[in-house]
Parts: C-alpha cells; structure tokens; sequence
C-alpha cells in the first residue's frame, strides 16, 4: 500500500481546475449562441410562413376584387354603354390575379413545409398559421435605446462570454504551465509486506520467512533542467493568451456592430410597416371612389384598373413591410442574444 497526497505545487493543481473551468464556461456559452442561432432561424421561418399566406390573403383578394371589376365592365359592354376593350382590359387584369393568386398558393405551402420541417414534422403536416397581416401592432416604441443595448451585449452576449472564457482559460494555462516547472512538495507513505519462503542456493531447502517495509515522509521534487523547453511552453501560453485577450475585443466590436446595424433596420422596418399602413388606407378608399364613378357611368375602366392596381400593390407592401418588420425583431433578439428569452423588440 503506498500513498502520495501533494501539499504544494505553487498553484498547479489550483490553476488546472480554474482552466478546465472557463473551459466549460466557454462551452456552455457556445451552445447558448448556438441555441440562439437555431431559435432565430426557426422563429424566422414562422414568420416567413406567415409572410407567405398574407401573400396568399392579399392575392385572394386582389383576385376577388378584379373579377368584381371583369363582371362589371362586361355587364357594361354587354349593355351597349362600355366598348368591348374595357371588358377585354379588365379580364387580362383578373387572368394576371389568378396568376399571381396561383403562385402564392404554392410559396405558402412551400413555407408550412418549411416550418414543419423545423418542427420535426413531416412537410405536409397540416399546420395553421395567422397571416402576417392579423392583428399586427407596430407602434410600440423600443424599451431602451441603442447606446444601452450596445453596453448591455459587450458582457451579456453569448459570444462575448464564450471568449471571455476562453481568454480565462489562457490566463489560468499560464500559472499552470509556470507551476509545472516549479518544485512540489509531497507527503508519502508506503507499507509492504513478504511472506514468500526463501533459500540459501539454488537446489536448497526453503524456509518460511516474512519481511516487511513501512514508511512515512515529505518528498521535495525539484526539476533541474529541461533543456530551456518550459521557458517555450510558457511564452507559448502566454502569446495564446494575448490571442484570446484579442479575442474578446473583436467579439465585443462585432456583437456592437449587429446590434447596431439590426436596430437601424428595425427602426426602418417600424416605420415603413406603419407607412404600409396608410398607404393600403388611401389605396383602398381611391379604389372604392373608381369603382362607385365606374358603376356610375362617369369613370372609365383605365381610372378603375389603375386603382386596382395600386390597391393590389398596396396590399403587397403591407405584407412585405410587416414581414421584413418581423424579421428585423427576430434579428435584433438573436444580436441581443435574448432571443427566447423576452418578447421581441419592437412589438
């Protein structure tokens, strides 16, 4: 039985767990930013799906609205009171409709596909989905302003912990490798015992015989000389660390600039989805104003497929401002490294 505890190694022992440490630290704050990588790219998807079928929505409705269009102006040249061109004008306008109505149909389903595909489903798994257009509030102003979201995220974010770690992780390979090359001090103990019979010569008589060995003391190892190797060793640690030390500085620049550059993009996006709104407001109600001067008699059908038109294009802006305002919240939650976490900026 032998025993040998370590008193003293200058830190060794005490520098090794530190960097096995921030070794996991390192890792565990890697999984969250890749966690958040996954979040954001499934959240997107949802959002892509809803996108998709207010798509769909918008072109149901442009379809309906210019086949109301077709109708009246062929009553209208049935009756003698519209030329024949404004029926055939309004009828490309509705064949375009369906057209588009066509494709949307099919981008939606691709997107639910998609979604369920994040969800560990099979694509053609029925799902349901609001449309983007349902129930969207984008007024609210931002809980807290850009400089205070930049601040935040140079510690917080799971990038910026990950090399912090890693930096640690250095710093404690340096005193550990320093150690390493130092003396340690020792206590051991050892107790054998024999009992193996024993012989004065080959061919002689045994004899039964027993034999023990006990001791107990302090052991001082002390290397001498290692051809200057643990001299390397150490700048070699110590120039990982300035890396890592670098490291952490550029995982700070950079999680600032997203952040930055994802709120700008959301102020955009808020702005322009609250514009769509007015926009698809005016459109709709010049739309209406055409077609009451159209059943009238005192419009004429170029007046109505305009407004159709800009009504149609109306209904998709709206659709793409919100869903590019959606994906700029996603964004700026996974730059924030909160994503999951709270509701989404912006909403």
């Amino acid at each position: 039985v032998s025993l040998n505890w370590m008193l003293y190694d200058f830190g060794g022992r005490e520098a090794g767990l530190a960097n096995a440490n921030a070794l996991l630290e390192a890792a565990r704050a890697t999984q969250d930013a890749t966690l958040q990588d996954f979040f954001a790219s499934a959240a997107k998807d949802y959002y892509a799906a809803q996108a998709a079928l207010g798509e769909l929505q918008a072109a149901q409705d442009v379809e309906a609205m210019t086949r109301e269009g077709m109708v009246a102006a062929q009553a209208r040249a049935d009756k003698g009171v519209a030329p024949i061109t404004d029926a055939l004008q309004a009828q490309t306008q509705h064949e375009q409709a369906v057209f588009s109505l066509t494709k949307a149909q099919g981008e939606a389903q691709k997107a639910l596909g998609t979604l369920a595909s994040d969800m560990n489903l099979p694509p053609d798994v029925p799902l349901e989905v609001p449309p983007v257009t349902a129930g969207a509030m984008t007024g609210k102003a931002f809980s807290e302003p850009v400089a205070q979201m930049i601040r935040e995220v140079g510690d917080a974010h799971p990038s910026v912990r990950a090399a912090r770690a890693q930096y640690e992780a250095a710093q404690a390979k340096v005193s550990q490798t320093r150690a390493q090359g130092l003396p340690n001090i020792s206590l051991v103990a050892k107790y054998s015992q024999n009992n193996q019979p024993q012989s004065l010569g080959l061919g002689l008589a045994t004899f039964p015989a027993t034999g023990h060995e006990a001791y107990i003391g302090v052991q001082v190892s002390i290397p001498l000389f290692e051809g200057f190797g643990r001299n390397y060793q150490i700048d070699q640690a110590k120039a990982q660390a300035e890396r890592q030390a670098d490291a952490v500085d550029e995982a700070k620049q950079k999680v600032a600039l997203d952040v930055w550059t994802s709120y700008q993009t959301l102020t955009g996006a808020t702005q322009n989805a609250q514009n769509s709104a007015n926009l698809i407001d005016i459109a709709q109600r010049s739309y209406e104003a055409a077609r009451h001067r159209y059943d009238a008699g005192v419009g004429n059908i170029l007046e109505l497929l305009n407004t159709q038109a800009a009504l149609a294009s109306a209904k998709q802006r709206r659709v793409q401002a919100l869903a590019d305002w959606n994906d700029a919240r996603v964004d700026l939650a996974s730059k924030l490294g909160t994503l999951g976490r709270e509701d989404l900026p912006g909403s």
